[in-house]
């Protein structure tokens, strides 16, 4: 009993936000019982998929102390790229090892602005954000790119069973290899650790900057996924996919209990999170109100997040001096 108090107690964050996500379901469902129809659900599901994969990866760089505000940018690169390959004949699966390997470059050059250039996280995904979209647009001249071949979309349409998409089986995936790197393996340890005190971290002989590297890295690969699974869904490559998507991947990070100013957050909460706002997005269609409020709502969401989060960082202050 006391060995599940404590596991518990291990994931009151997650338990909670949760809960959260049963109210909102429950809310709905009473004012409109079509909300739990089959189809409705796998519409959450589907939704939570794409800001679950951008969330997972920008949890990443939030864990680190920083930001990444260049994902939906990131994301539209990687569509249009993969999209490009596909329709040219390029094997399937390569297509989305070459994704991936984009993704990685991508985070790959955001570290470097932040860790060899000093800049700020937040100005220095703002500036790749920019340079990202107008690649973008480059790339297709401002035209979609069309006729998306089916043997790229089956891998991630495909369903092992009725409803069980493959790319929420990738989500679940990437969710659990995220959560080993950051929980089990020393990089991920470190991660956890500049976000609570760099620069003790640095004392302590760890080679910060390659960490954040790789939390860079880590996280346009989730925005990689999040492209190649829209490109599968949509069945086009818009160079405009992805604007405005790094707001949801805060809120859902922020949701599932990742602290702003680094240092602490999940994988399972973040997944939670962005669940969380695609139920929200879905009721709100449901109900017949404007999803334009789903906006209001996420930014809502991200002021009452820190707001809590310096209200419990005042708490443990005044407990501390209490103690003492």
């Amino acid at each position: 009993m006391n060995s599940l108090k404590k596991y518990a107690k291990g994931y009151i964050r997650e338990l909670t936000t949760l809960l959260a996500l049963a109210a909102i379901v429950i809310i709905f469902s009473m004012i409109a019982p079509r909300y739990l129809e089959i189809g409705n659900l796998m519409d959450i599901v589907e939704q939570g998929t794409v800001n679950g994969f951008l969330a997972i990866g920008v949890t990443c760089a939030i864990i680190t102390g920083g930001i990444d505000l260049s994902v939906g940018s990131a994301m539209a690169v990687c569509v249009v790229t993969c999209g490009r390959l596909a329709v040219a004949g390029v094997p399937p699966v390569l297509v989305c090892v070459i994704g991936l390997a984009l993704g990685a470059f991508i985070g790959l050059i955001n570290g470097l602005l932040i860790t060899k250039m000093n800049l700020q996280p937040f100005i220095a995904t703002m500036g790749t954000n920019s340079v990202l979209r107008g690649v973008a647009y480059l790339i297709t001249g401002g035209w979609p790119v069309l006729n998306i071949p089916s043997s790229y979309r089956d891998i991630f349409q495909f369903s092992l069973v009725p409803n069980l998409r493959m790319s929420m089986i990738f989500l679940i995936l990437m969710a659990v290899i995220y959560s080993f790197v950051l929980k089990r393996r020393k990089t991920g340890i470190y991660i956890y650790s500049i976000g609570s005190n760099e620069e003790a971290t640095k004392l302590s002989g760890v080679n910060t900057n390659r960490c954040k590297i790789t939390a860079y890295m880590l996280c346009s690969m989730g925005a990689a996924m999040a492209g190649m699974v829209t490109l599968a869904r949509l069945g086009t490559g818009e160079p405009t996919c992805g604007e405005g998507y790094e707001l949801n991947a805060i809120a859902a990070a922020a949701i599932g209990g990742a602290s702003l100013a680094g240092g602490k957050g999940t994988i399972l909460g973040t997944v939670l999170g962005a669940l969380i706002l695609s139920a929200l997005k879905i009721g709100l269609v449901v109900v017949g109100m404007d999803t334009f409020y789903q906006y209001i709502a996420t930014g809502l969401i991200i002021i009452v997040a820190v707001y809590f989060e310096t209200i419990q960082k005042n708490l443990s202050k005044i407990m501390g001096k209490k103690k003492a």
